[in-house]
């Protein structure tokens, strides 16, 4: 059967998340159904990162095994005109080896997370960003998050329900930027634990806001305890930007 990867973007206000649950519809419920609907098949998606209810994504990606060598971008086109009305969208369909993977070939994922900081209400952002009020102070969120870089036990950072093996992972990139009322703080690692981002990114609203030193995230972070964490950041700021892979013949799998 011939394996396709899809680049998606999506939404996720209206959804429990990407992966099928069973109190609500989701974004892989979404596209599965569209695949029935031009297929016949009851094809199962393989997404690269489980995102909760309420994420977004602009490089989300999938495979999929489909009975039929679909011509790649008539495959995309197919697909995006029975996800109407749905805010999901398949960029990008592709023809791919059966070794690739989009859960375990994923060399490093990159996350956005969008603060608006300022006085007046969302509107067109509502749902989109977090919106903070009390002024924050972007540079000294930013030298606070270096100290977060580099291979760590992430248990102060990582929810309760967690399904992990492990809670050590390396982050390899948390950058802070302020672009006039918008903070911007972006995400790399190969993994992240469940709400690992927004938790970091709710104990980094803490430095801004004066609330913590750099020095009381290290300690949090050191003590490795849920209980250490600041507030966990809301949902609707966070997207998925991009999933990052080696070159087609060197997929990886752990």
């Amino acid at each position: 059967m011939p394996r396709f990867k899809l680049t998606i973007e999506y939404d996720g206000a209206p959804y429990v998340g990407w992966q099928r649950q069973a109190n609500g519809f989701s974004v892989q419920e979404a596209i599965e159904s569209a695949i029935q609907a031009i297929c016949g098949d009851e094809a199962a998606i393989r997404g690269a990162g489980r995102t909760d209810a309420g994420v977004h994504a602009k490089g989300q990606v999938a495979h999929v095994d489909l009975a039929k060598d679909w011509r790649p971008d008539v495959l995309r086109d197919a697909l995006n005109a029975h996800l109407r009305p749905e805010p999901v969208a398949i960029l990008l369909a592709e023809r791919v080896p059966d070794a690739f993977d989009a859960r375990f070939s994923a060399l490093r994922r990159h996350y956005l997370y969008r603060i608006v900081n300022r006085r007046a209400p969302l509107t067109v952002e509502r749902g989109r960003a977090w919106l903070v009020k009390r002024k924050l102070d972007a540079d000294a969120m930013r030298e606070a998050a270096a100290g977060l870089l580099g291979r760590h036990d992430f248990s102060t950072f990582r929810a309760s329900e967690c399904q992990a093996e492990s809670p050590v992972r390396t982050l390899d990139r948390l950058d802070v930027a302020r672009i006039g009322d918008e903070i911007q703080i972006r995400a790399s690692a190969r993994s992240f634990l469940h709400t690992q981002v927004r938790s970091m990114v709710g104990s980094l609203e803490y430095v801004g806001s004066g609330k913590w030193s750099s020095g009381d995230l290290l300690a949090a972070l050191d003590a490795r305890d849920r209980r250490r964490c600041g507030m966990v950041a809301p949902a609707a700021g966070l997207y998925l930007m991009q999933v990052d892979y080696a070159a087609e013949g060197d997929w990886r799998r752990e």
